[in-house]
């Protein structure tokens, strides 16, 4: 379980995060969705060690982990999937996934974890992380990486961002696969209503507050109606 107890941030003089308190409980698919603007991707890199916060406590698994680095938090099972996948010159994809794992493993299996996202391992096992990859792909990696490392607490930050319609399927099809995980749980920043509808509970963020939260059947009649009006851009 993660809990965020009166979360504040702030950055050049503004306030972005507002006493944000949370509990995200295991074995469960948790959507955190909003206009833009309203701090969705910066809670998820506080909740990864990416920026500190500058007020309130992250307990994971009943251990403070507020003042953790990025390294301590992945060590105890949390893992990331950037907005923009980060690119690693010199670095293979087989690099990548061995460092996922966390230990030396053979080449079918790496490949197994490729075919998981719909890629021909032959065809990028030996490839280099660099820009001559595509949106798609890099992202596609990037969630073999993810399945890989087998966290227990996965965040996704618009993991539908740049991404063709085949790679978007597939990216709901590493979802339900990580989630297979009796011990694992899935937080997604999206405004995506098909992720949203695999929710098992959303989170509505607005303007730095959590505006409403619970289960998916209470909260997606009211997200539909702020959709009506535009949603990623503001509130009715």
């Amino acid at each position: 379980m993660l809990e965020l107890k009166n979360i504040s941030f702030s950055r050049d003089n503004k306030l972005i995060l507002k006493d944000v308190s949370l509990s995200l409980p295991s074995n469960r698919v948790i959507a955190i969705t909003g206009p833009n603007g309203s701090g969705k991707s910066t809670l998820a890199k506080i909740i990864m060690g990416i920026h500190q916060p500058d007020g309130g406590s992250i307990i994971f698994n009943g251990e403070d982990i507020t003042t953790t680095g990025i390294t301590e938090r992945a060590k105890l099972g949390i893992g990331f999937a950037f907005q923009q996948p980060v690119v690693f010159k010199g670095i293979t994809v087989l690099d990548l996934i061995t460092l996922a794992v966390g230990k030396k493993i053979d080449l079918d299996m790496a490949c197994e974890f490729l075919s998981d996202v719909g890629l021909c391992a032959k065809d990028y096992i030996n490839r280099e992380m660099n820009s001559k990859l595509s949106g798609g792909e890099l992202k596609r990696i990037e969630l073999a990486m993810l399945v890989a490392k087998n966290s227990s607490f996965t965040i996704f930050d618009e993991p539908e961002a740049g991404i063709d319609l085949w790679s978007f399927n597939s990216l709901i099809s590493v979802f339900k696969k990580i989630y297979k995980n009796k011990n694992s749980s899935i937080a997604i920043i999206s405004h995506q209503d098909k992720i949203l509808n695999i929710a098992d509970e959303v989170i509505l963020l607005v303007e730095g507050r959590i505006a409403d939260s619970g289960e998916k059947y209470k909260i997606l009649p009211e997200l539909l109606a702020l959709n009506s009006c535009g949603l990623a851009e503001k509130r009715c």
